[in-house]
This record gives structure tokens, sequence and C-alpha cells, in this order.
């Protein structure tokens, strides 16, 4: 079984996936698992699993399970390709488009202090701002945003953009540049919509953008602090930041690996653990660990962060038609595993990691992993299985 990718040109994904394997990169020794309460029998299909990635290809993998039995740790491969250091299994790293579930609990915080509705308007709320080439912000609503039935164009369709700052030497060169996070809208509005608000789900990282846009206007505060007042402090994720126009990671943490896709060496293999996150912000900046947001998805799940009414519209999902096994709520996807067993969960990557949260609804069983590279993503999905349908 596979999922379809919506995918950022060349680097990166959103949505478990069917990417081409690509060839191998790195193998390494696998880290010994570490055990807090759980024994590490109980998660041996796991270990197999990311131990098995690590073998095809992916330079390191850090991974967290919750559980009835308590917490496991375990971390496979290598968190330095030069230095052969381990990968660490209290890594943080670019959570990529996990960030959407952050900035959508925000929103939906706002709905419930009646700050705003979900069936507004984005005009109402950006005037002005989604407008030219038969984009209409009277016509989308913030629903539309969180549950991507809007229509709008992503801006990694955009084939200057992504030569620009996504491949090659285009990334490299500008990866340090602090970019306004308007821009990236500009670019998707010189589009066309894809298909009309309302039609069907077509996921674009422009929905992203401008619910963040939207969480700044409606509580006149930046977007990072809205987050870091409603989830960070209040749940206490001292292992999560915004980096604003930041280039590092916060230690401790690995580093992170690309394919730039160079037409002259397409496996070629960069470090590019370093950039200024302004040019992912609002839909892909967040700094985190396993375990914070294995304690974020789980306080979510259990009501911790939203009142019922809000809950239940943040899992009011739409048919993915890329992926009709899998339906898209408000910032999370649902999906039923062959084997039974129903998670809710967020994946997706940036330029040099991919990561998963998974967790049952009932918050009683979590997996959180996270690799410091950005190929083979077929692999997300043989983990996931391994920790959820695997007989104990």
């Amino acid at each position: 079984m596979k999922m379809t990718i919506r995918k950022r040109p060349g680097v990166g994904v959103v949505g478990l996936a069917a990417l081409a394997i690509m060839a191998t990169a790195f193998t390494a020794p696998a880290q010994a698992a570490e055990d807090t309460a759980a024994k590490a029998a109980d998660h041996q299909a796991t270990q197999r699993a990311i131990d098995a990635a690590v073998a095809a290809g992916i330079p390191g993998i850090t991974v967290e399970a919750r559980d009835a039995n308590g917490i496991w740790k375990s971390a496979s491969g290598v968190g330095n390709m030069k230095t052969g250091a381990p990968r660490g299994k209290n890594d943080r790293f670019r959570v990529g488009h996990v960030t959407a579930t952050f900035v959508a609990t925000v929103l939906l915080q706002m709905e419930a202090e009646k700050k705003l509705s979900l069936d507004d308007t984005v005009e109402r709320h950006l005037p002005g701002v989604v407008t030219g080439n038969g984009n209409d912000g009277r016509a989308i609503t913030v629903r539309q945003l969180l549950n991507h039935t809007s229509g709008l164009s992503d801006y990694f369709a955009d084939a200057d953009y992504v030569s620009t700052y996504v491949l090659g030497d285009g990334y490299l060169q500008h990866r340090y540049e602090t970019m306004p996070h308007n821009k990236r809208v500009e670019v998707a509005l010189s589009h066309a919509p894809v298909f009309q608000p309302g039609a069907r789900h077509g996921f674009s990282n422009t929905n992203d953008i401008l619910t963040a846009m939207i969480v700044e206007k409606v509580g006149g505060k930046r977007y990072e602090d809205e987050v870091r007042k409603r989830i960070i402090e209040p749940l206490g994720l001292t292992a999560t930041s915004t980096p604003g126009n930041g280039v590092n990671l916060p230690q401790p943490s690995s580093r992170a690996y690309s394919k730039l896709f160079f037409q002259t060496q397409p496996d070629k293999i960069d470090d590019v653990t370093e950039v200024n996150g302004s040019q992912s912000w609002g839909n892909l900046d967040i700094i985190s660990s396993a375990a914070d947001l294995n304690r974020f998805y789980s306080a979510l799940m259990r009501g911790k962060l939203l009142p019922p009414k809000q809950l239940a519209e943040m899992k009011t999902t739409v048919v993915n038609p890329d992926f009709p096994l899998s339906s898209y709520g408000l910032g999370l996807e649902r999906l039923t595993l062959g084997c039974g067993t129903t998670i809710w969960y967020r994946d997706g990557g940036t330029v040099g990691w991919l990561s998963l949260v998974a967790t049952t609804e009932d918050a009683g069983h979590q997996l959180t992993f996270n690799y410091n590279s950005d190929w083979r993503p077929d692999d997300l999905l043989t983990i996931l299985n391994a920790e959820y349908c695997a007989a104990p």
C-alpha cells in the first residue's frame, strides 16, 4: 500500500509517498535502543524497519513511541556523515509540514474565543491579499485554507521559484537570505487557481502561509508568539521553537542532507543544515523533537488544547483524491492501516528532513520519527506499519 505524494519539486514531501527509490547514500550501524519504562522487545519491528531504512540509504533516523508500556526511544544510523557521529535519540529537527498542525490548533482556539469563524472569507481577514489571475479571497473561506480545498496554486509549482530557491545551485546560493513571507504568496497568485474553491481537496503550501498570516492579523501578534503562548509554553515543549530569521538548529541536533537534483550530479548529497527560517515561515519552519511532538499530539487528541466543538471540526475530513484511503482534516490526516488500526497523522518534509507524527484517536499509542535527509519517503509507511501492525 502506498500513499500518493504531494511533493515540493525534487526535495521533500507532504503525504506518505511514491517517489522512485534512489541509490544508497550512506549506511551505518544502528544504535542500540533506549527504554523508558517500555521494553525494547515491544518495538522490535519498528527498530528493524528503521535499521532497514538506514541500510537502504537514509543517513540517520530518530524515533520515539509511547503506549501503555511507557516511552521507547531509539535511533539508527548517523547524524553527521562527515564525522560518523551517531544520530541522537533526543535530536531537534525541522518538522516541515507538521507545522500546519500547530497553526490549525491556534486558529481553532481563536474560533473558540469568537475571534473568527472558519466560514469567514479570506478577504475579511486579509483584504486585498488574494486577488488577480482569477484568484478571489472573497470566495475562499478559512476552513478551505485549512483543509486544502481552496484551489489556490502551490508556490512550489512555480518553475522559476523552484529553480531559484529549491534545487541545485539556486538553493545553495540563496539559502541564507531573509525572505518576506508574502513573496511566496505572490508567487502562487501569479498563477490561476487549480480548481474552484470547494470543488475538491488539493494540497497547496500557499494555504498554510495564508493561515499563518490570518493568525497574525486576528491575534495582533507574530504567528510565532501565538504558537509559543498557546501551545509551546502551556505544554512545556522545551525542545520546540520557531527560528525566525535564524539559520542554525539548537542542540542537540544532527546535520541535514539533501539531494538537490543537480542535472549533472543527480545523486550528489549536500549538507543543508543551515537555512534562513524565513524561507519556510508559517508552513515548514517549526523546530521540535520526537518527544515534544508526541506530547503535543497527545494533548491535542485528549482535548487539552481545543474544546470538543473545535476538536470535532479539526477531525472533520475531506477525501484526498490522490490517496482515497487517507482523508484530510484541519491540519491533520486520518488513515486506516491494512491491519485495521486507524491513526491520525501528519507527515511531510522540508529540504534535508522528513518527519511523521502519528497517534491513535485516544492518544494511547503514538509514534514520531524523523529522517535527517529528504529521500526514500516510501520507507515512512513501512515504519508506520511496523509500529502499528506488527504482531507483538
